[in-house]
């Protein structure tokens, strides 16, 4: 059994937390290659170490004194090497870091020192071996991942270190130049050591118990989510539900190997596996319930729109002149509907309803603002008579009026539109019927 195990910045945020995360490493044998974020925050009202370097870099940027910022960040990892007893100075790092400051260095180098300092008191800590993962995560010169020649150089690093620490969210381009991934990106330098060195399972350990069926900030006590799919997960992802970034799922989604979600803080708890596919039955009809604020609405109208050749192709070609992407397209005999987010509409709307004017001459032409789209995801909806149907009553219950309903053909989920106002009350009547009507 081999794992990687990848830690967020709230499991790192204090000597106390990495103590918990030294027994859980320490706990299996099989934990043998470690992933590590920057410090997050011991308290609300603390700030992370990654936030504190890009602030360090907007004031080089506006020609401000950054010095005191970076003896903050010093002194938090100070406090980190002293409360784990450590002799480690980092004294060369935070030098070397300075006069690469000094010299103009590019804002991914500055926010990726978080993980990389974090990595080495982490090494130190553990025992293992220090690999930097500016050594090990090639990008291209366009600053996207280079993902063979990434499996190519762990493994070659990799097969020479049995236990290793390898710092997330960040890697290099041929000639060096530091590059990160999007905010969040450790989750994909964990899955892909996880994927280069064959690992049995990929642990990401966070400060929650694994992926809720509901967001628990508005379903309190909300059920964790035993088993869930690859495609499942896709879905909910795409609907905001976010306990790890999206983009670490294809690495290890490809050759099947399983993600769990773990929480730092009760490691006696299960947490969420995640797979390509399984036999297990879920425990509720649905697998989640995810969704998002912030969309518009425009509805077309226009006679025998069916037999109009090329109608939804124009309407589109609007929207693809504009830069905007379409998210649903729900549609009738005579009529469509093209749902896009608020935030892209807004300041191109009118070039938008011009050109739909001059290419389709629709008959009427509707814009709904201030949507919010939620979905409701399961494999088990595919065998469950009625599921539809008790959703639109759980709704209709609530006094809910429906704007929009979308259905995929795998019969994995199905996407309604609610009135933002809505949003948080759909949610709780669609958990309700599904979820405690079960309990």
């Amino acid at each position: 059994m081999k794992k990687v195990v990848k830690f967020g910045g709230s499991s790192l945020a204090s000597a106390e937390q990495f103590e918990k995360v030294g027994n859980i490493i320490r706990a299996d044998e099989s934990r043998v290659y470690v992933v590590p974020s920057a410090p997050g925050k011991r308290d609300s009202s603390d700030t992370k170490v990654t936030d504190l370097l890009y602030k360090i870099y907007g004031l080089i940027k506006a020609d401000k004194p950054y010095i005191k910022v970076l003896e903050q960040i010093k002194l938090r990892y100070a406090q980190i090497i002293r409360g784990l007893g450590l002799k480690v100075s980092l004294s060369k790092e935070f030098e070397e870091i300075r006069k690469k400051l000094e010299k103009g260095a590019g804002e991914m180098y500055v926010i990726s020192r978080g993980e990389y300092l974090n990595g080495k008191i982490m090494a130190a800590y553990l025992g293992y071996d220090f690999v930097d993962a500016a050594n090990v995560i090639r990008f291209n010169d366009d600053e996207t991942l280079d993902a063979e020649e990434t499996y190519k150089l762990m493994r070659t690093h990799l097969d020479a270190h049995e236990r290793a620490v390898i710092p997330g969210f960040y890697g290099s381009k041929k000639n060096g130049e530091v590059v990160t991934f999007s905010r969040g990106g450790s989750d994909i330098t964990g899955s892909l050591v996880a994927r280069a060195v064959k690992a049995d399972i990929y642990e990401n350990w966070t400060d929650v118990s694994g992926f809720m069926v509901a967001d628990p900030r508005i379903v309190k006590g909300a059920q964790v989510i035993h088993t869930i799919t690859y495609s499942e997960l896709r879905e909910l992802a795409y609907m905001g539900a976010s306990v790890m970034h999206e983009d670490a799922i294809f690495p290890v989604s490809q050759v099947g190997i399983p993600i769990n979600i773990r929480n730092t803080n009760d490691p006696s708890a299960e947490g969420t596996m995640i797979v390509e596919r399984t036999s297990r039955i879920s425990k509720y009809t649905i697998t989640g319930i995810a969704g998002m604020k912030g969309f518009v609405s425009l509805s077309l109208e226009k006679d025998k729109m069916n037999t109009a050749i090329g109608f939804c192709r124009k309407a589109l070609t609007a929207f693809e002149e504009s830069g905007i992407s379409v998210e649903h397209m729900p549609s009738g005999i005579d009529t469509m509907s093209v749902i896009v987010r608020q935030k892209d509409f807004a300041e191109k709307e009118q070039q938008v309803i011009s050109r739909i004017e001059e290419l389709c001459q629709p008959d009427h032409m509707e814009i709904e603002s201030d949507l919010a789209l939620i979905a409701v995801v399961g494999r088990g909806m595919r065998s469950t008579r009625g599921t539809a149907g008790r959703l639109f009553s759980a709704l209709a219950h609530s006094h809910i009026n429906i704007k929009m309903i979308d259905q995929g053909s795998s019969e994995l989920n199905i996407i309604i539109g609610v009135a933002s106002v809505d949003f948080d009350e759909a949610i709780k009547a669609i958990y309700s019927v599904f979820v405690d009507a079960n309990l």
